[in-house]
């Protein structure tokens, strides 16, 4: 039964991601305006539930469309929830129900396409399809999890992490 609701699970988080990244951002010029304080990294697309945004600073806000996403934050979604993230070099981030995500690292050149970017799933499940740095520079696409570092060899897949007891 818990092998079906996984499968379950991730033919929806597909399907989001699907979704997600085949829409075109509304409002990219005003999520484009970098912080002064903290660089962006990307934007928040869509929001379904309960998601909140942590900063470094440890800083919780509830998530909207739209919504800058600084190079260091976390994601974290309620049960039912999924949020839609898209960052700076076109990756797409879907993170799906009970989820917490972090997004430590991120660099991206526009004018070289070169950077690179370290995501670490601390529970739940993601979608990532990547962008430009996973194209130009799979290497430099690092996702963590409890138990494993994943090097990015392709450009869509899907990650699940249990909470450990």
């Amino acid at each position: 039964m818990n092998k079906f609701l996984i499968a379950v699970g991730s033919v929806a988080l597909w399907g989001a991601a699907t979704l997600a990244h085949a829409q075109t951002p509304s409002s990219s010029a005003a999520a484009a305006a970098p912080s002064a304080e903290q660089p962006q990294a990307g934007f928040v697309k869509s929001v379904r539930g309960d998601v909140q945004l942590l900063s470094a600073a440890g800083t919780a806000r509830p998530a909207s469309a739209g919504d800058a996403l600084a190079t260091v934050d976390r994601i974290v979604t309620g049960p039912d929830s999924s949020a839609s993230v898209v960052l700076r070099d076109d990756t797409t981030l879907v993170v799906g129900p009970s989820s917490r995500l972090d997004l430590k690292e991120f660099h991206f050149n526009a004018t070289t396409q070169e950077g690179g970017m370290l995501v670490s799933l601390l529970r739940g499940s993601m979608r990532m399809i990547t962008g430009l740095i996973g194209k130009k520079n799979p290497d430099a696409v690092r996702v963590e999890t409890q138990t494993a570092t994943i090097g990015i060899r392709g450009t869509d897949f899907i990650v699940q992490a249990d909470a450990q007891q």
